[in-house]
């Protein structure tokens, strides 16, 4: 396999990740639309549309100031900063991002009740189809491993074997999606919780992932993006240290 993998239409060359991104984003949105006519919706209709409006710009916001935090002195040295940030971006900082946006529409709102279950197996789901794109990119996008010496190494372009972590991380989605779904028919789980189990599990996960990805690290060892998800982590601890939390209480 020859990175970044590409296609061609007459004399276009078209990313392959270009297509996968896109078809996560299509494919995520049509999937949430068909749980919420399946399964209804317990948030009311326009305010669903502001939560959506909260969730976009916020991941937009979130996922382009993480990625420009990245590296420290790239962004320094940026001439132009506004674009330096507009050009790096983050799956963490627009999950983070999102949930902001998203708490902050539904405090101006009034919506009380949890808004994130529709969302959980979309957003895995599209998440999945646009880690496909990032894995044809091989070294030419940041996401690829640092070198190991492990038998599934691969060389993404570089001739260097390497961790694979795009492949591992959509190893990791399908496993979570399992455990929710069998969590779902063990456990009576409280609204939200579904998406909260995701979002603490994928913080985790990435926690620990970037520890084989090459990246800027600060003097206290950890990456711009370990420091996000810690923040993650920290926002939704209550739920760690009291799991019980997560499941109905009949009142």
């Amino acid at each position: 396999m020859h990175f970044p993998v590409s296609i061609q239409i007459g004399n276009i060359h078209i990313l392959l990740h270009s297509i996968f991104e896109a078809a996560g984003f299509f494919t995520g949105f049509r999937y949430f639309l068909h749980l919420r006519k399946k399964q209804g919706d317990i948030i009311e209709q326009n305010n669903r549309v502001w939560i959506i409006i909260g969730a976009t710009f916020g991941a937009l916001a979130g996922s382009r100031l993480v990625g420009g935090l990245e590296d420290v002195p790239a962004m320094l040295r940026a001439s132009n900063k506004l674009f330096y940030f507009y050009q790096n971006k983050t799956v963490v900082g627009g999950f983070l991002g999102g949930l902001f946006g998203v708490e902050f529409c539904k405090k101006l709102i009034g919506e009380k009740d949890a808004s994130g279950d529709l969302f959980t197996y979309p957003i895995i789901l599209a998440l999945i189809i646009g880690r496909v794109g990032c894995f044809s990119m091989g070294v030419y996008e940041e996401t690829y491993g640092l070198p190991t010496a492990l038998p599934w190494g691969m060389n993404l372009g570089d001739g260097v074997a390497r961790h694979p972590v795009t492949l591992y991380e959509i190893g990791f989605l399908m496993l979570l999606l399992l455990l929710l779904v069998t969590a779902e028919k063990k456990f009576v789980l409280a609204n939200g919780a579904k998406f909260k189990l995701f979002m603490i599990a994928y913080l985790f996960f990435r926690f620990v992932l970037d520890f084989i990805k090459p990246h800027y690290t600060f003097s206290f060892g950890l990456s711009t993006i370990q420091v996000a998800c810690l923040a993650g982590l920290a926002y939704y601890g209550r739920y760690i240290v009291k799991p019980y939390l997560l499941l109905r209480h009949e009142k």
